[in-house]
């Protein structure tokens, strides 16, 4: 008897048709997405800043208050099915970008290789960058606007 092969339910499974667990699985806990952006209110072009939510955890890159977020931060972003068309506005690494543009999750995904170890390894997540919102003046958010270049931040030259 031949054992069957079963794939991986984000390789069956379209992002718009996942249950909530398997949707929230996909997010890598990078903690990209909780970095602030600011928007130019002539282009409307968003621009991201090495600036954390006051509630993610830069040692974990979890926030504090996942299941409270919205109404604790009124300007925090969640991620749903329904928004897919709108994700080029993440980095590159991002996992529900990634699964959404090529079908495949990144090799480095913690469902791929069962731990965060990878992300770690490669730097692929705010802990070594981020500074936390509230130890910056908000008219000074500018002087910390980062390019994305693979996932991995660069100052941004705003001259």
């Amino acid at each position: 008897m031949i054992a069957k092969r079963y794939e991986p339910f984000w390789k069956t499974v379209p992002l718009e048709q996942m249950s909530s667990d398997q949707w929230e699985s996909i997010c890598d806990g990078c903690g990209k997405c909780c970095l602030q952006k600011l928007q130019d209110e002539d282009t409307e072009e968003v621009f991201y800043t090495n600036l954390s939510c006051q509630q993610l955890n830069l040692t974990s890159c979890q926030c504090n208050v996942y299941e409270t977020r919205q109404t604790k931060v009124a300007s925090c972003i969640t991620l749903t099915p329904d928004q897919i068309d709108e994700f080029h506005w993440l980095p590159d690494t991002c996992s529900y970008r990634v699964l959404n543009e090529t079908k495949e999750l990144p090799s480095w995904h913690p469902l791929v290789v069962g731990s965060h170890k990878e992300m770690l390894r490669q730097g692929l997540t705010v802990q070594h960058y981020a500074v936390n919102e509230q130890s910056v003046e908000e008219e000074d958010w500018d002087t910390h606007i980062i390019k994305w270049v693979h996932g991995m931040p660069e100052p941004y030259d705003v001259s």
